[in-house]
C-alpha cells in the first residue's frame, strides 16, 4: 500500500511540474503558441545562485544562464578566441604591463544608462579586494597596480608584471557603478535583459532592443527549473519546454520526432572528487587504488551508451594545448593492482565510503551507480548519498563536509588557470583540500612567466602532479546532448560551460 501511495504522489508531483507553468504562465502555451510569439521555454536542472550579481556567482549553472545577460570588456567566442565586447579595441604597452581599452560607443546597460569608464573601473575594483559580503575575488586581478580613466571612453589598467592570461580575465562582467539591485534585478549589457525570477520555478529574460551587437533572434526566453529528471523528460514530451541541454542518452532515446539532438561536449571535468583531508582518502595509496579500480570507459559505455571522452586529470580536451592525452591511461583498469595497494595502505578487506551526489544531475547519479559496482570488486563498499543541489553547495563545496562526491568542475574562463588554481593549498574553493607543495610551487612559476610555451608546460606538470598523486579519480568530459524542438535551430557550443541563446531562432 505504501509503495502504491508513493508512486501516486510521484505521479502527481510530475504532473504538477509539467502543468503548473512558469511564473509568467508561458508553460501553459503550446509550442505553436510560443513559436507564434517568438519565445521559447528552456529546461534547467537547478535554480541559480541566491544572488544574481555576477560578481557573487558560485554555481556553473548560474554562469551558464547569465552568459546571455552580462559581458566584460572582452567576451569568448565559440571557437575559443576572445573578442572585444564592451570594449571596442585595446592596446598593450611595449613592456606588456599597461592595457589601454577604448570603450565601444553607444553601449548601454539594460536600465538605459550608457557605459562609461567609471563603470569599468568600479566593476574591476569591486573584484580585486572585495569589501562586500559575497563578492568572489578575481585572483588574477591581484596584480593590478593602477586603473584609471583617461577620458569617458578610455581606461588604462597597469599590472605589476607581464601576464599572457590577464586579458582572459577581462571577461568579468561590467556593471553600472551607481546601481544597487544586482542581487535581485541584475543589469548588464548582453543581448538579453533580466525580467523576473520566481525561486525554484523560473527565470525570464527578454531581448534587449538597444543591444550594441548582433541582436538576439528570440523575443523572450523562460528558463524552467525542473530538478527531477523524470519531470524534465515529461516536460519535453508534453510540449512544456522547447530546449534542454545536458541530457543523458537514455533520456534522448525516449524523445520522438518532435526534437532534434545536437551533440557537443559539456566542458566539465567529471570525477569522483575525494576529500584529501579525511580518512581514508588522506592516504595516497588509497586514492591510487581507487584510480586503478575504476574503469572509466566502462562507465561511459554502461551509463552513457559510449558518449563521453575519458580524461586522466583536471583538464578537458577542448583546451587543446593544455590537454595531456598521455594522462588518460595513466591508471589502467586493474582490479588486482587496486587490491594490492589497498592492502599496503592497511585496508586488505576494503572499507566503507559515501559518495555524495547532487540528485538533480542525472549524469552524475548514473556515474555514481556504476562506481558503486566497480568499487565493490575491490572490496570497497560505497553508498550513494543523494542530496539537493543547494545542500551540495553548502555542505560539500563550501563546508567541505564529505568523503567523496561525483560532479563536474568547469572553467570560468578559457584559461588552464581556471581549472588548476582551485587545487592550490590556499585557494578558497579548494573543496577537496589538496595540499601539495610541489603543485603550489609549479603554479607560482606558471604565474611568473610570460612565455606561453613555458607556461603551458608548467600547467601540464600541474596536471601530472594531480594524476600521479591521485588527487581525484578522473572519469570523463561528458558529451552534451541538447534536445531542440523541431522548428528551432542555432545551438552553438563553446569551449566553456555556457548556453548562448542569442543564436537560437525559429526556422520559419
Amino acid at each position: 500500500m505504501k509503495k502504491h501511495l508513493m508512486a501516486l504522489l510521484l505521479l502527481v508531483s510530475l504532473l504538477c511540474t509539467v502543468l503548473s507553468g512558469c511564473g509568467d504562465g508561458s508553460a501553459e502555451q503550446t509550442p505553436e503558441d510560443r513559436a507564434q510569439a517568438n519565445t521559447i521555454n528552456v529546461g534547467i536542472a537547478q535554480d541559480l545562485d541566491e544572488s544574481l550579481d555576477p560578481h557573487k556567482t558560485v554555481k556553473a549553472g548560474t554562469r551558464e544562464v547569465m552568459f546571455n545577460v552580462f559581458e566584460g570588456l572582452m567576451k569568448p567566442t565559440s571557437n575559443g578566441d576572445l573578442t572585444p565586447a564592451v570594449a571596442e579595441s585595446y592596446t598593450v604597452s611595449d613592456d606588456h604591463r599597461t592595457y589601454t581599452f577604448t570603450l565601444r560607443e553607444g553601449v548601454k546597460f539594460h536600465n538605459g544608462d550608457a557605459v562609461t569608464a567609471e563603470d569599468v573601473i568600479y566593476s574591476i575594483q569591486r573584484c580585486i579586494a572585495p569589501a562586500e559580503t559575497g563578492i568572489v575575488p578575481v585572483e588574477a586581478f591581484s596584480i593590478i597596480t593602477d586603473i584609471q580613466a583617461l577620458d569617458e571612453r578610455t581606461v588604462a589598467i597597469t599590472i605589476s608584471e607581464p601576464s599572457n592570461e590577464f586579458i582572459s580575465y577581462l571577461t568579468t562582467a561590467i556593471l553600472p557603478a551607481d546601481y544597487e539591485e544586482q542581487d535581485t534585478a541584475p543589469v548588464g549589457t548582453g543581448p538579453f535583459r533580466f525580467v523576473s525570477r520566481t525561486a525554484q520555478d523560473s527565470i525570464v529574460l527578454e531581448k534587449f532592443d538597444e543591444y550594441w551587437g548582433t541582436p538576439a533572434n528570440l523575443d523572450k526566453v523562460t528558463f524552467k527549473i525542473i530538478e527531477n529528471a523524470d519531470s524534465l523528460l515529461m516536460s519535453l514530451q508534453s510540449g512544456a519546454i522547447d530546449l534542454c541541454a545536458h541530457l543523458t542518452s537514455t533520456q534522448v532515446a525516449q524523445l520522438g520526432e518532435d526534437f532534434q539532438i545536437e551533440e557537443g561536449t559539456m566542458n566539465l571535468v567529471q570525477a569522483l572528487y575525494l576529500n584529501n583531508a579525511v580518512a581514508p582518502f588522506d592516504n595516497e595509496l588509497v586514492r591510487q587504488a581507487l584510480s586503478y579500480a575504476v574503469d572509466k570507459q566502462g562507465i561511459i559505455d554502461l551509463a552513457f551508451d559510449g558518449y563521453g571522452s575519458p580524461i586522466g586529470s583536471s583538464m578537458y580536451p577542448a583546451f587543446g594545448k593544455y590537454f595531456d592525452e598521455s594522462l588518460t591511461d595513466y591508471y589502467t583498469y586493474d582490479v588486482e593492482k587496486a587490491k594490492e595497494l589497498l592492502a599496503q595502505a592497511g585496508y586488505p578487506d576494503g572499507f566503507d565510503m559515501t559518495i555524495t551526489v547532487p540528485s538533480n544531475y542525472q549524469p552524475h547519479m548514473d556515474t555514481a551507480e556504476v562506481l558503486v559496482q566497480q568499487l565493490a570488486a575491490v572490496g570497497v563498499r560505497a553508498t550513494i548519498q543523494p542530496i539537493e543541489w543547494e545542500s551540495w553547495i553548502s555542505d560539500v563545496y563550501t563546508g567541505r563536509q564529505f568523503q567523496s562526491t561525483v560532479v563536474g568542475v568547469d572553467a570560468a574562463n578559457m584559461t588552464a588557470r581556471a581549472l588548476l588554481e582551485r587545487f592550490t593549498s590556499t585557494y578558497g574553493s579548494n573543496f577537496i583540500n589538496y595540499n601539495n607543495a610541489e603543485y603550489d610551487q609549479l603554479f607560482q612559476q606558471a604565474l611568473a612567466t610570460y612565455d606561453d610555451a613555458e607556461q603551458t608546460a608548467l600547467y601540464k606538470q600541474m596536471e601530472r602532479n594531480l594524476t600521479e598523486h591521485a588527487a581525484n579519480v578522473y572519469i570523463q568530459d561528458l558529451t552534451d546532448l541538447v534536445a531542440v524542438r523541431s522548428g528551432l535551430e542555432g545551438v552553438t557550443f563553446y569551449p566553456i560551460y555556457v548556453l548562448d541563446l542569442s543564436s537560437i531562432r525559429y526556422t520559419a
